[in-house]
């Protein structure tokens, strides 16, 4: 275990991790840190297994080898340390749910139904609906507010427990840009402001260019980790990827672009490149 100046150990530590589905290498040998209030972009390709090393943190997947430890100690499927938005979340706009009751199933995530709130309870969800700027539709039904309204309450309630560490798969899949933006600035002021360690599961990685601490970049299976100068380069993707790719940087935004002939699990967006 490392170890920072203050003598705190990483949020998150993911050692030698591989996971397999029969003769499949899912994940291999799959190793990175994140520190408390870091904001890292987990970075890849449909099917390269993003979601699995998220089911791993969360103690979901059982994994082959390897360790995962948060705060230090070894991974527990029922610690409070993690909070998670899942990736699909189908919110009927005929259920009779505000946002804030929602939001309010945070606090007891583990027992069904509604309880009766104290005052303490009902205080946290307000602070927490403001922190998310969701105060001003937090009396709408939950499945009339639009993508990234939905967002801001999934985000609260993952977020009012209080975990140190906050996993987010693929959460700006299917917003306008605008709200991308919005989410992503959310993200990033709950990160510096609460001391939340950030992992967020994404195709491309120019939205997150402004604010990501650190990149995991993923491709076959395996993993390279670092901050954005360290990882996004053409010597490192190439040996990643397998095969040659180019990184180029033009009006702030950032292109892996592939040899001719790359397949189409590797490069999903366009046969000849991919547009991170």
């Amino acid at each position: 275990m490392s170890i920072d100046g203050k003598g705190t150990p990483p949020v998150l530590e993911v050692d030698g991790v591989s996971v397999s589905f029969g003769s499949r290498n899912i994940l291999h040998n799959v190793s990175f840190e994140l520190r408390a209030g870091e904001f890292t972009g987990l970075i890849g390709s449909n099917g390269v297994g993003k979601t699995t090393l998220l089911r791993v943190i969360l103690g979901l997947q059982p994994i082959s080898t390897g360790s995962v430890r948060v705060l230090g100690a070894p991974l527990s499927k029922r610690s409070r340390a993690l909070g998670y938005v899942p990736q699909k979340v189908l919110l009927d706009p005929d259920v009779p749910m505000r946002a804030r009751d929602l939001v309010a199933l945070g606090l007891d995530a583990h027992k069904f139904g509604f309880s009766r709130r104290s005052a303490t309870e009902r205080e946290k969800v307000e602070e927490i609906l403001v922190a998310v700027d969701a105060e001003s539709f937090a009396d709408a039904r939950i499945g009339s507010l639009s993508g990234g309204e939905q967002q801001r309450v999934l985000i609260a309630h993952a977020l009012i427990s209080s975990p140190k560490l906050l996993l987010l798969d693929e959460p700006l899949a299917n917003l306008d840009p605008g709200s991308v933006q919005e989410v992503v600035a959310l993200l990033h002021r709950v990160a510096k402001d609460h001391g939340v360690s950030i992992l967020l599961s994404a195709h491309e990685m120019n939205a997150l260019l402004p604010v990501m601490d650190r990149i995991v970049y993923v491709s076959n299976g395996r993993v390279a980790s670092g901050t954005t100068d360290e990882v996004v380069r053409s010597d490192v993707l190439s040996e990643l990827y397998g095969h040659h790719v180019d990184v180029i940087q033009l009006h702030g935004r950032i292109f892996v672009v592939a040899e001719p002939g790359t397949s189409a699990e590797d490069v999903p967006e366009h046969p000849r490149y991919q547009v991170d």
